[in-house]
């Protein structure tokens, strides 16, 4: 009886790795250039935790979580997204104290696990790059977050992305807007699918966000909550508005835009895809605002603004746009061995070799020397190492370099005893002698 992965489960192999380990890289080049430090969480942490911050009338709660109770009786779950447990961690290590830089900034890189139909870009292990800053309630912590997340897209040179933006308000701003919309939607109440029906007076901002067609008709018309905004709330919107403008950053607003988590306050938003290999607006990074979910979680009141980019279907979208991803750990060496007596001789070049900086591989299976070097030219080698009964009695080793068939000998003893600064600078130099 075979085995096989499990259903909405990913294998990764090294032709899908080199392009993740890339975007990894770069991502958090430019993380690091905004001063976003990696922040690592467990993968299950306690069921309440995302109960209480994602929201329970969420689908991810009330239908995407995977939870068990444990040997201990613990009711726990794999996190089904990243920001709960970072606000977890940021309390539970009192990151909130005077010692601690404000704002505090950190990002992840993480597998998350979602109950749900897996479908292109959608599985139920996914990969999530997020960040979350904590301590400013300045609106331009708000755009630059938002402006780092375009930039992410940008510096993979991606297009055809749109800016979605929305406000929540403020608690108040929702008590009241809430009201006004169970009053809109109560007349329509039977013709609500089910999900929206139980959430019309649990959590009616839940019947927005619904996917639903005829919910997404009803809704059309329902008030805005732009139009509910306080003063103070309308003021932060504003100046968000006009930061981005001021940045040359277009985007669109959305009234109706709530996102699928229940912690947001003010503004939230959505990078938006155009790319017809995805279908029209496909949401590709999201996130927002969240002022009350430290406080929510046991932390003193601590505001908070954050994002998460899918990057399964980061990938996708650069290998839609043919993007050509660079090899990573190229192939500096490749030792040819003929004859069995070349063999530990072999081990100690290749030592050599890696102990002056190249990444080198050597011949195992005794093959003739012209599978050897078609080995070497499909791993992109850039230098072949021959190593024969000839060379092991001179002590030399014959070097070919593929992309031009230029040849140099050098002696076993001079790479076993120099430490060289740049070995393949040595080897270019004497090539062209």
């Amino acid at each position: 009886m075979g085995y096989q992965k499990l259903k909405g489960t990913p294998d990764f192999l090294p032709e899908d790795t080199n392009k993740w380990q890339f975007v990894e890289s770069k991502s958090r080049e430019l993380l690091s250039r905004y001063q976003f430090k990696e922040i690592r969480t467990p993968i299950f942490e306690q069921f309440e935790l995302f109960a209480r911050g994602v929201g329970e009338t969420s689908d991810i709660v009330s239908k995407e979580m995977y939870d068990f109770y444990d040997k201990g009786e613990r009711h726990v779950a794999l996190r089904p997204e990243g920001t709960a447990g970072v606000v977890r961690s940021y309390v539970e290590n009192k990151l909130y104290g005077p010692e601690h830089q404000k704002p505090t900034k950190f990002y992840y890189i993480a597998p998350m696990f979602r109950y749900e139909r897996p479908q292109k870009g959608r599985m139920r292990q996914f990969h999530q790059l997020g960040v979350e800053v904590f301590g400013s309630q300045n609106p331009e912590t708000d755009v630059e977050t938002m402006v780092l997340a375009m930039d992410l897209f940008k510096s993979f040179k991606i297009k055809n992305l749109k800016l979605v933006i929305n406000s929540l308000g403020d608690v108040e701003t929702r008590k009241v807007y809430r009201q006004a919309l169970i009053d809109y939607l109560e007349p329509f109440k039977e013709e609500l699918s089910k999900d929206s029906k139980e959430r019309l007076y649990k959590n009616p901002l839940r019947v927005l966000d619904s996917k639903d067609k005829n919910d997404k008709k009803i809704v059309q018309s329902a008030p805005s909550i732009l139009d509910y905004l306080n003063d103070q709330s309308s003021k932060h919107f504003e100046t968000v508005k006009a930061s981005l403008e001021a940045l040359d950053i277009e985007y669109v607003i959305d009234s109706n835009m709530v996102r699928g988590l229940d912690y947001y306050n003010d503004t939230i938003f959505e990078i938006m895809t155009e790319d017809p290999n995805f279908g029209s607006n496909t949401t590709v990074c999201a996130g927002g605002r969240y002022d009350n979910l430290v406080e929510e979680v046991g932390g003193p009141e601590t505001a908070g603004f954050g994002f998460g980019i899918g990057l399964e279907r980061l990938v996708m979208l650069l290998e839609n746009a043919q993007f050509e991803f660079p090899v990573i750990d190229a192939l500096d060496a490749f030792i040819v061995t003929i004859g069995e007596s070349t063999n530990k001789e072999a081990t100690k070049l290749a030592h050599a070799l890696r102990k002056n900086g190249m990444n080198v591989e050597r011949e195992f299976l005794n093959r003739k020397p012209a599978k050897q070097f078609k080995t070497a030219d499909k791993l992109n080698a850039q230098y072949v190492f021959t190593l024969g009964e000839n060379e092991l009695a001179e002590g030399t080793v014959n070097i070919k370099k593929l992309s031009t068939g230029e040849q140099i000998k050098l002696a076993l003893n001079d790479l076993y005893n120099e430490d060289y600064k740049d070995l393949t600078a040595e080897i270019e130099s004497r090539l062209k002698k």
